[in-house]
């Protein structure tokens, strides 16, 4: 009896001793840390020369590449080595790419030649071939250096017919929303992954919680809302920078063939051939496919009406399913991606109930919100800290003029809801200025304007006497006036020929031409329309020359406190020589000024102003 009790007292005793040890080294477990309701960097996860980066393949549901096999995505992982020797589960930043892997270099003839009449075919473009980059098992190191060390896992993946990326590019088409989707579903457990491109040894995300978020910038940006139009469970928020939400919006406006800001004569099968970095041997039958026929036949240079091929890539339109948090950034002065591509998403994903913010600077393409304003989204979503983003009572942070990035007025919602209309009506002054007022004047004898792409939109501004533009102007400000949201203008007009460009730009006057000046100083906003789309965007028809017609058309979503002292400025002309087509000069435009008015949203409305 005597032996049996000393027997189990040292069994319990060393129960005791291993209890405490595995207690002692369960506390000691790496585990992310947050304060003010952000993830904290940890010293334990910032040791890249520790961390397990991987690469394998994920199977999708689609094979666009025709070789009789489903496509798989090339994916890449970052993550700390505690995922392995601690078996400790982390969530998901995940960013996707067409461009990790390399693209088409600037040649001679790869835009369109904008130089001929509306309505008529440029001659064929040259079509470029993308040399790959990269090697495995490294795909991107972005995100990395930001999320690993606050207790996140990394992923980048090339989107399809990209860089190691299986299938065919699309610009916007079904299967780049679809790729991200499987990737994710590899994320939760729901798809496979494997070592090789044509292996069959799987792959399993184990360190995976299921929880994803997304964010990127331009097309890395778009790719996330692709994703959450798709519904796929465990992606829970997404941070898009400037984000392109519409290919119709980013090569058309209003009926208009439109160029993006820079990039003058692109359109979507120019982006085409600038991406497909992958599978040489796969090429021809994509460029086949895709670019030459299924582009070649939908994208219609010709009219430039919104059809089904531009239906099929508007997010806008997919948006059913999405149930992704969503906080969106851009700058109103991106001319690019413009501002409206991110307003659209906000709006659609707010009326449907979703989380949402948005996020919007003075200057131009990309710009993330604050690292601080992601971290507690991300926080909040992925690692289920409570820190007050659903009951934000602001829904929307502005940039201010002048301010730092890091510093955004926050604002109840975008547009402000103190935003009032404010119809500004137009007076006579050609060549030279007409007036922009709140006053109605009628009987007003009508203004010509002669259409020539040769001068810039600057120069036009600026002449103090030119008959190739319209310029209306309002007294001096007697204070600051902030205008928020969408401005709206009708023009009434007609048109010597069947076809015309129509451009509009609001400017703040004196222009400043100081190289010092800011981005806000001069153009406010701008917008364009193709006045034979005056009944509809999927509808256009020759103008009889001589005939008026009404058009009312969006300018560009903006946020801007114009100062006392300067003019608000309209101005109304034909080609925008870094935007839209280039006719021959001498197209005429006459405006009906009694039947031509600006609405503007203003803060505290007729009062603002």
């Amino acid at each position: 009896m005597k032996n049996h009790y000393k027997t189990k007292t040292h069994l319990l005793s060393l129960f005791i001793v291993l209890t405490t040890i595995f207690s002692v080294a369960a506390q000691e477990k790496i585990a992310p840390v947050f304060k003010d309701g952000e993830a904290q960097i940890v010293e334990a996860f910032n040791t890249p020369d520790k961390w397990i980066r991987h690469d394998l393949f994920v199977e999708t549901t689609f094979d666009t590449d025709g070789d009789g096999k489903l496509d798989r995505m090339h994916v890449s992982v970052t993550r700390p080595y505690q995922t392995d020797t601690e078996g400790l589960k982390l969530p998901v930043i995940y960013e996707s790419s067409p461009y990790y892997a390399g693209v088409a270099p600037d040649a001679d003839g790869v835009f369109w030649d904008v130089k001929h009449e509306l309505g008529e075919m440029a001659k064929e473009r040259v079509h470029p071939e993308v040399t790959r980059l990269g090697e495995r098992p490294i795909i991107s190191n972005s995100q990395i250096k930001t999320w690993v060390p606050r207790g996140y896992i990394v992923v980048h993946s090339s989107s399809p017919g990209t860089g190691l990326s299986q299938g065919s590019p699309t610009v916007g088409g079904e299967n780049e929303s679809l790729a991200p989707k499987a990737v994710i579903d590899w994320l939760c457990g729901r798809a496979k992954g494997y070592t090789e491109p044509y292996g069959n040894k799987e792959v399993k995300a184990f360190w995976s919680t299921g929880k994803v978020g997304m964010t990127g910038t331009s097309y890395n940006g778009t790719i996330p809302l692709a994703a959450a139009t798709t519904g796929v469970e465990g992606l829970k928020v997404i941070i898009p920078v400037a984000p392109n939400t519409s290919y119709y919006h980013y090569y058309r406006s209003n009926g208009l063939v439109r160029s993006p800001g820079g990039y003058l004569g692109e359109d979507i099968d120019v982006l085409y051939d600038y991406i497909h970095s992958g599978d040489e041997s796969k090429r021809a039958h994509n460029n086949t496919k895709v670019r030459d026929t299924e582009m070649k036949n939908g994208m219609d240079r010709i009219t430039g009406d919104y059809n089904n091929f531009w239906a099929g890539r508007d997010y806008l339109n997919q948006m059913k399913s999405m149930k992704a948090a969503l906080l969106m950034s851009h700058g109103f002065n991106d001319w690019n991606v413009m501002p409206e591509h991110s307003y659209r998403i906000y709006k659609k994903a707010k009326e449907m109930g979703l989380n949402t913010g948005i996020y919007y600077h003075q200057l131009g393409h990309g710009g993330p919100p604050p690292l601080s304003m992601m971290n507690k989204w991300f926080t909040h979503y992925l690692h289920g800290i409570n820190n007050n983003i659903k009951n934000e009572p602001n829904k929307a942070w502005i940039v201010r003029e002048g301010d730092k990035m890091s510093e955004p007025t926050p604002y109840k919602d975008y547009p402000n809801p103190d935003a009032k209309p404010v119809k500004l009506n137009l007076t006579a002054g050609a060549p030279e200025t007409g007036g922009l007022t709140t006053t109605k004047t009628s009987k007003q004898d009508k203004e010509t304007l002669v259409d020539n792409y040769s001068f810039s939109g600057e120069a036009l501004v600026r002449a103090e006497i030119t008959n190739h533009r319209l310029l209306y102007v309002t007294p001096k400000l007697t204070k600051d006036v902030h205008i928020s949201g969408v401005p709206k203008i009708t023009v009434k007009l007609a048109s010597n020929k069947p076809a015309a460009n129509l451009s509009v730009w609001l400017v703040s006057l004196p222009w400043n031409d100081d190289r010092r000046s800011k981005i806000t100083d001069n153009i406010i906003t701008r917008g364009w329309a193709d006045p034979q789309n005056y009944k509809s965007l999927t509808e256009s028809e020759p103008l009889k020359p001589g005939k008026f017609y009404e058009i009312t058309f969006d300018l560009q979503p903006d946020d801007q406190i114009i100062k006392a002292g300067q003019q608000i400025g309209l101005m109304i002309f034909s080609s925008d020589k870094e935007y839209t087509l280039h006719p021959k000069p001498g197209t005429e435009l006459t405006i009906d000024l009694d039947g031509t008015n600006l609405i503007l949203p203003i803060v505290d409305g007729m009062h603002g102003f």
